[in-house]
């Protein structure tokens, strides 16, 4: 689809695209797509305003009822999946297959928080206490915050807007200012949904396009007591302690430096497929792409030079273009940050393959490169430390304690794997003294999670975690009830309190 097309299936009208002056560029060239408007704290406030206004409304509808919303969400995405996957590429730079992706994953979300709509299940627990019942009851928690990322610009939010909607919730998203269109396009899309369901309050999605003052301000407001924020780790250092200064509740999803693990019994040629798309997929530019390779040195020489070739095989160019496998950084600075990493790498003993930037000529104001395989003595401070761009550092192992220790030798924790046909090394990798990361799979790669489980990771990955599995915890409150249908009024723990 052309750029007109996509603005005009998603409703981006000339007006919309030139309200502002925050400029939309698109990493595929570099040029500007529209100039979008900015919020204020004046309207910043406002919006928090009518989110918490809804949330008083909405929290009363019945679950099965506020699911019935996401289920007409689910609807409008399936319509609009080519033309919003095509804006998810335009203006984050990934291929159009993973940009349809991204929107296949929303539609997956949505299906999995309707089914969750009616099971927002307590428990009931016995009590000490004769002719009394306790139990436990889940109840909505508030308007919730939510920062994205560049990299998922729609996906991310997805997982947080549908499950906090069923849970009662209302959702303030604040998303990258690299790209606002996605949001501004979600919440049309939404609209459309809304005008179908036909009863809902005002406030339930309210889109803050700013810069890092407004997200200051929208992490500190008191009126949002869960901030879900996905970032780097220096981010989540700020935004944790600013929302626990004010006892309120964070949901962190920041970087991940992870790593697989290649053992002698592997499947060498399963394990250069997923090298291939975990290191170079998104350009290297998801939390969960690989970044650390741990092979073990009696299978190292077949796998390096496999490995080589596959990635001399890859197309760098165009992402909406087929037969591309890897499109551009989202800008200089990252393309900068790339390069200063090699460097230091090289200067650390590392052998440097590839890294180069391409095609500049055709494309001047696009970055662009060859990703990067880097042969490492050991694993050096700047392999400890996480580039947001295709570098894949390759390290050798010869005992499995001495590889877990490598894999978990970082201070991120998010997503691992180990490459195995050995059931005492799989589960040992899966086990408390293996990988200490949120995700640990065996025989596929680290990138790529279903909906279905909870995401997230340990350490300086934030411990945060959404999308599947009982992730919608986090966006309740939970209480504790105890019911007395007797006559007596006995205490817990025996004490006798009588007054007479």
């Amino acid at each position: 689809m052309d750029d007109a097309a996509i603005f005009e299936a998603l409703g981006l009208d000339a007006a919309i695209r030139s309200s502002g002056k925050l400029p939309v560029r698109s990493p595929i060239d570099g040029r500007e797509i529209a100039h979008v408007a900015t919020d204020t704290g004046k309207t910043l406030d406002a919006k928090i305003a009518r989110a918490h206004a809804g949330f008083l409304a909405w929290r009363s509808v019945p679950p099965p009822r506020r699911g019935e919303l996401i289920r007409l969400l689910g609807e409008e995405l399936r319509r609009a999946k080519e033309p919003l996957g095509s804006l998810v590429s335009l203006e984050s730079g990934k291929i159009l297959q993973e940009g349809l992706g991204e929107v296949q994953e929303m539609i997956d979300i949505c299906d999995f928080a309707v089914g969750l709509s009616r099971q927002l299940y307590g428990l009931t627990m016995a009590s000490e206490r004769p002719g009394h019942r306790m139990m436990e009851t889940w109840h909505p928690l508030g308007a919730v915050g939510v920062i994205s990322a560049f990299n998922f610009p729609v996906a991310v939010w997805s997982w947080n807007f549908a499950i906090a909607l069923v849970c009662g919730d209302t959702v303030v998203w604040k998303p990258s200012e690299e790209t606002p269109l996605s949001a501004l396009a979600c919440k049309n899309i939404f609209g459309r949904a809304l005008a179908r369901f036909g009863d809902a309050p005002d406030g339930l999605m309210e889109v803050v396009v700013g810069d890092r003052e407004i997200g200051e301000r929208l992490v500190a407001d008191r009126r949002l007591p869960l901030i879900s924020a996905t970032g780097s780790c220096r981010m989540g250092r700020e935004v944790g302690p600013a929302v626990a200064a004010r006892l309120g509740r964070a949901l962190l999803e920041l970087g991940g430096n992870n790593g697989m693990v290649v053992a002698p019994s592997a499947d060498i040629d399963l394990a250069v497929r997923a090298i291939l798309f975990s290191a170079v997929g998104t350009a290297g530019q998801r939390c969960t792409s690989l970044r650390r390779l741990i092979v073990h040195e009696h299978v190292y020489d077949t796998l390096l030079p496999r490995l080589k070739q596959a990635y001399a095989s890859i197309k760098i160019g165009n992402p909406l273009e087929p037969g591309v496998l890897v499109g551009p950084l989202i800008g200089r600075a990252a393309y900068e940050r790339m390069q200063a990493a090699l460097a230091h790498a090289a200067g650390e003993g590392g052998i440097v393959t590839g890294g180069k930037r391409v095609i500049a000529k055709t494309y001047p104001d696009g970055w662009y490169v060859e990703p990067a395989i880097v042969e490492m003595p050991e694993q050096t401070e700047t392999v400890r430390e996480e580039t947001f761009a295709p570098i894949l550092y390759v390290m050798k192992y010869s005992a499995l304690d001495e590889a877990i220790a490598l894999h978990n030798g970082v201070p991120q924790g998010l997503s691992s794997c180990i490459f195995t046909n050995d059931l005492r090394e799989a589960e040992a990798f899966l086990s408390a003294e293996g990988s200490d990361c949120g995700i640990a799979n065996v025989n596929i790669g680290p990138s790529g999670a279903e909906i279905g489980g909870a995401f997230g990771g340990e350490k300086d990955t934030g411990g945060g975690r959404e999308s599947g599995s009982d992730a919608w915890k986090a966006y309740m409150r939970r209480a504790t009830n105890t019911v007395n249908y007797s006559r007596e009024l006995p205490l817990a723990q025996g004490i006798v309190f009588d007054a007479g």
